[in-house]
């Protein structure tokens, strides 16, 4: 039996309406059991809301008490962040215990957090936090491609101070992981520039001579099939077409934006470096359409299928 945790994430949002749809309309095997970390009035008044019936092989973690909360989607609540944040604490806990097999995060509003005084950038650093991982990479997954970031989030303006060697060699390792994770035999990497026309020769900026390229040649000397540093604006409509398997990114938006563009609605993301296996839907909370009905559950359902193998 393949046990699933999966997080409320933020209520006011959009995910326990994809958590509750996923588990509805897609056809999971008997031999996996759910198990939700979220208050059980919430789910079960969204769940009459939007006409769902909950499987019977989902139950509800006993191992968290949650602060009193009231679904009033839309909303920016910190009361709501302070449930999500139990959630994922207990979720964790439960992973490292060996209760859970996997866990699967419903998005978080970031600025509740802050408004809660829970200071973290975002889940993959958080659950590094609570699991003690020395280090963790985030993929990114959708529309036929593949994408490692070297850095998370942060400012546009901190990017180039705070990509080291280090964090561009965990990205490129992790990739490298993937690949044998995903079994695909002569895979390739490719690794963005940093700046316009990855430096055109150090014209316009000498990270990728002096940072990126190093770390590159360190990686080709270990066996690892890894290319760069390639232009942005390039390397994605490359890896589209077979040329990379995996695109490292230098920041956030260099990668998720050429993803999101081709896989809105279907892409996911994985934490490498984890005790344990942890994934979510490509998206936030979706405030605007919060509680209408709306939302598609296409990335929850890849969230989960990913920590099943199927």
């Amino acid at each position: 039996m393949k046990r699933v945790g999966i997080t409320a994430g933020d209520i006011q949002g959009i995910g326990l309406e994809v958590t509750l749809k996923a588990l509805a309309q897609h056809n999971w095997s008997t031999d996996v059991e759910f198990i939700l970390y979220a208050p059980k009035d919430c789910v079960n008044e969204q769940a009459t809301a939007f006409g769902l019936s909950i499987p019977s092989t989902v139950r509800f973690a006993d191992s968290v008490q949650y602060d009193v909360v009231k679904w009033n989607p839309g909303s920016l609540d910190v009361a709501a962040s302070v449930v999500a944040n139990q959630a994922i604490r207990a979720a964790a806990a439960d992973a490292l215990a060996g209760k859970i097999d996997a866990i699967v995060t419903a998005p978080i509003c970031k600025e509740g957090f802050h408004l809660a005084g829970i200071n973290v950038p975002g889940h993959t650093e958080y659950l590094a936090q609570l699991s003690g991982a020395k280090r963790v990479g985030m993929m990114l997954v959708g529309g036929g491609l593949r994408v490692l970031l070297a850095t998370r989030h942060l400012p546009i303006s901190q990017v180039a101070k705070q990509l080291t060697a280090t964090a561009i060699s965990d990205a490129i390792d992790f990739a490298n992981e993937a690949l044998i994770h995903l079994k695909i035999s002569n895979g390739k990497i490719g690794v963005c520039g940093l700046n316009p026309h990855a430096g055109d020769g150090g014209i316009l900026g000498t990270e990728e001579r002096d940072l990126i390229l190093p770390v590159i040649e360190k990686a080709q000397k270990e066996g690892i099939p890894v290319i760069g540093p390639i232009p942005a604006d390039t390397i994605f409509h490359k890896a589209l077409n077979g040329e990379y398997d995996v695109v490292v990114a230098m920041y956030h938006d260099q990668g998720l934006g050429p993803l999101k563009m081709i896989g809105f609605d279907e892409g996911i993301n994985i934490t490498w470096g984890l005790p344990f296996i942890r994934t979510s839907p490509d998206h936030g909370t979706a405030f605007d359409i919060a509680g209408k009905n709306r939302a598609s559950a296409v990335s929850m359902i890849n969230a989960i299928r990913w920590t099943l193998c199927e």
